[in-house]
């Protein structure tokens, strides 16, 4: 059985942030809202909770995994950033964006994709998805929450818990997040490029 929490908006109970960093930590895989929509997430350097995550979503090691960071310092532990890049970060974070930036060596290989050895990276604007990173103490491996089939995520709690029960070991339900996922930029090169288009606006980087 998946544990089902409900997740105050604006208040996330203490309790419950501390429940979902110990699954983290003992290699469970949860659900949880953030400012776009629900993702899947782990620990880092969890081999066996990365697979079962990419198992979810029916995708393979080149699908870029997403580091959930709770601030800009960490985004530059984990990926290489240059001035003009960082620039770019500090203006739209935190924010529903994820940037596709060269990982370090900070980072497990089988976390990166396999021929670029990129990373997603992101800070969420969502008070839930802060606090549990801040609970933990470090980024968190995720992926939006859409099911093989399915042309959307899921977007509600009881939703997740109909479809996926007995597969996580933890729901965080924070009610309604939405449908549209994060918009992707790529950084990578010497001007950002789209790569999918979603709730994040693309004026800051003249892609409109």
């Amino acid at each position: 059985m998946t544990q089902y929490l409900s997740l105050h908006a604006d208040d996330p109970q203490a309790r419950y942030l501390s429940r979902a960093a110990e699954v983290v930590r003992e290699g469970g895989v949860l659900a949880f809202p953030t400012d776009s929509c629900y993702a899947l997430g782990c620990h880092l350097g969890d081999k066996d909770a990365v697979d079962r995550i990419r198992a979810l979503r029916g995708v393979d090691d080149r699908h870029h995994l997403t580091l959930m960071c709770r601030d800009l310092s960490e985004i530059a532990q984990y990926a290489r950033v240059d001035n003009a890049q960082y620039r770019l970060l500090k203006a739209t974070t935190p924010g529903s964006y994820t940037f596709i930036l060269e990982g370090t060596k900070e980072l497990p290989r089988r976390v990166l994709h396999p021929k670029r050895k990129t990373i997603g990276l992101r800070i969420p604007d969502h008070k839930g998805a802060l606090a549990l990173l801040e609970e933990l103490g470090e980024p968190l491996l995720t992926s939006t929450l859409t099911l093989p089939g399915d042309e959307g995520p899921l977007t509600e709690g009881w939703e997740i818990q109909d479809r996926l029960d007995g597969q996580l070991e933890l729901i965080l339900d924070g009610g309604h997040c939405g449908v549209e996922p994060t918009t992707v930029i790529d950084l990578t090169g010497g001007t950002p490029v789209l790569v999918r288009a979603g709730r994040g606006s693309l004026e800051p980087f003249g892609l409109e």
